[in-house]
């Protein structure tokens, strides 16, 4: 399918996949694979939107960005596109976000996507140095917060609603899931 989408056949380059420019679609690339995913429901922007919220001020002042849906390259040919990052300095008119500046990236699972963020992405993100693995369910926004041991994540926290998640690296910033769902 994808490739009759984009008119393609073989495996896509890093600069190929570049050169595709925005589309309607999440489009991400994963050592020559495209994975296609139809565009964010409302319930997870919505989830994104008030994680980004509730995160902006803690990260100005530990003199850190936090961004929504941007190209990360994990490793040449490798780049998805994880729902938020917490990134150190970086080039804001570049086209990718390199793995290495990133310092906590945070998933919201998908019902039809959730063993690409439980399995391949944790895996990869893992891979590619990234400290700290945010994983929240849209149907509660129950948060799983990992933290990097050698190259795979350890679970440190399971927080649900009623309780709250008091994040003390990258950044301090407490977070409720009650207050991320709509």
């Amino acid at each position: 399918m994808t490739a009759a989408v984009f008119g393609h056949d073989g495996p896509w380059t890093e600069e190929e996949y570049l050169a595709l420019g925005e589309t309607q679609q999440r489009v991400e690339l994963f050592d020559g694979s495209l994975h296609v995913t139809p565009a964010p429901t409302p319930r997870h922007q919505n989830i994104s939107g008030e994680l980004r919220a509730a995160l902006r001020l803690p990260a100005r002042a530990a003199g850190l960005h936090v961004l929504e849906a941007v190209n990360v390259r994990l490793r040449p040919g490798r780049i998805p596109i994880p729902d938020l990052v917490i990134t150190g300095p970086i080039d804001f008119d570049e086209l990718n976000v390199e793995a290495r500046d990133v310092r906590l990236v945070c998933e919201i699972i998908s019902p039809s996507n959730a063993a690409t963020d439980k399995v391949l992405k944790m895996h990869y993100y893992a891979a590619a140095g990234i400290e700290w693995y945010l994983l929240i369910e849209q149907e509660n926004g129950t948060l799983h917060l990992h933290r990097r041991h050698h190259s795979h994540y350890k679970e440190q926290s399971v927080t649900k609603p009623g309780q709250v998640l008091e994040l003390t690296e990258p950044v301090r910033a407490t977070i409720r899931p009650e207050d991320l769902v709509p």
